[in-house]
């Protein structure tokens, strides 16, 4: 199984990478985390959001793999804590399907999205950088595992 982590922005700053690619490096090949970043939506001056956000939705659908589970990111969805990471970590590894992970442009996700989840995920009722987004989505998948196979890691 692969998380395809698909994510709206590119050139991220060296300790977005560094941090990211740590706890990916982390996860064994049977939960690979994979990051696809794809180009933000050129803003302009008066920009038509909702014409750019159906724009970025387009690249993002395009961007998941076929049958694959997919859970957007957005601070209205659900909250879950770690074991419900962990809980739904090995219910993907048990269904064998790969899973994407979508985080939205800089003006969240248009309805087509969210219409093609499966489920709507909240990391935080604050509104979060999405550079910051992808570190915390990788060390808590990293974290998922953990308490999965009874690492030490996740002491929680």
């Amino acid at each position: 199984m692969r998380i395809h982590l698909i994510a709206v922005g590119q050139r991220m700053p060296d300790w977005v990478q560094t941090a990211y690619a740590d706890y990916a490096k982390r996860l064994p090949n049977e939960a690979r985390l994979v990051l696809v970043e794809l180009p933000v939506a050129h803003r302009g001056k008066n920009p038509d959001i909702d014409r750019l956000k159906a724009a970025e939705a387009e690249k993002i659908l395009k961007a998941v793999p076929k049958g694959a589970e997919i859970v957007a990111l957005d601070e209205r969805g659900t909250l879950h804590d770690t074991l419900a990471w962990s809980q739904a970590l090995v219910g993907w590894q048990g269904n064998g399907r790969d899973v994407a992970i979508i985080i939205g442009g800089p003006d969240g996700l248009a309805p087509p999205v969210f219409a093609a989840a499966h489920q709507c995920w909240s990391l935080s009722p604050l509104t979060l950088p999405h550079p910051l987004v992808r570190v915390v989505v990788a060390e808590q998948l990293y974290r998922a595992w953990s308490a999965s196979v009874g690492h030490p890691y996740h002491r929680g």
